[in-house]
């Protein structure tokens, strides 16, 4: 990673408000017609706890967090939310799972005060949510990185000075992805 976690974890704290995108850990291998049971692996489990940690590390435990009602994205959230304990607010949505982008939108609107919120959903929603939101003035190399899709278990985190209830297109500036191996 070019740029330090510290440095990422300062500038999310001096930022009003934080978004972070993040792709459900590693999953089973679908089987027919199956894809919303998907649990997920072991390697998916250790990924959500070391994200969790890494988060928490940075002084960014989400004040508010949702998540797609698919097996692998709640799990990936009850995962973290062992590290994070009672302290965000947590729930899940059907729409995350089959609503693409409208659906992220639609949570955006009702993260009113939450100074950190996060969504765990899929790709390429994610990713392309996130490329929607971000401004010209966020790292290009950042921005180069969310073209190429989320990798499991990975959180692009976004910064605005409004709540994401009303910052809207290129209303963020995009400050970095983070991968599980930025933190082992």
């Amino acid at each position: 990673m070019a740029t330090s976690i510290k440095k990422i974890a300062k500038k999310a704290r001096h930022s009003e408000y934080i978004l972070l995108l993040m792709r459900h850990a590693k999953a089973e291998s679908p089987t027919m017609g199956n894809d919303w049971g998907r649990d997920l692996t072991d390697k998916g489990l250790k990924q959500a706890k070391i994200m969790a940690k890494g988060l928490e590390n940075m002084k960014l435990v989400p004040n508010y967090i949702v998540c797609s009602s698919a097996n692998r994205t709640e799990q990936t959230m009850q995962r973290m939310l062992k590290r994070f304990g009672d302290k965000p607010v947590a729930s899940s949505r059907k729409s995350l799972y089959d609503g693409g982008m409208q659906s992220v939108m639609d949570e955006l609107s009702h993260a009113n005060d939450s100074k950190i919120t996060m969504i765990i959903g899929h790709e390429p929603t994610m990713s392309m949510a996130a490329q929607w939101l971000s401004s010209a003035e966020s790292d290009p190399d950042v921005l180069s990185e969310m073209r190429l899709g989320l990798s499991n278990a990975s959180i692009i985190i976004l910064a605005s000075e409004r709540p994401f209830s009303l910052c809207g297109l290129r209303g963020a500036t995009a400050l970095a992805v983070l991968k599980p191996q930025d933190f082992e």
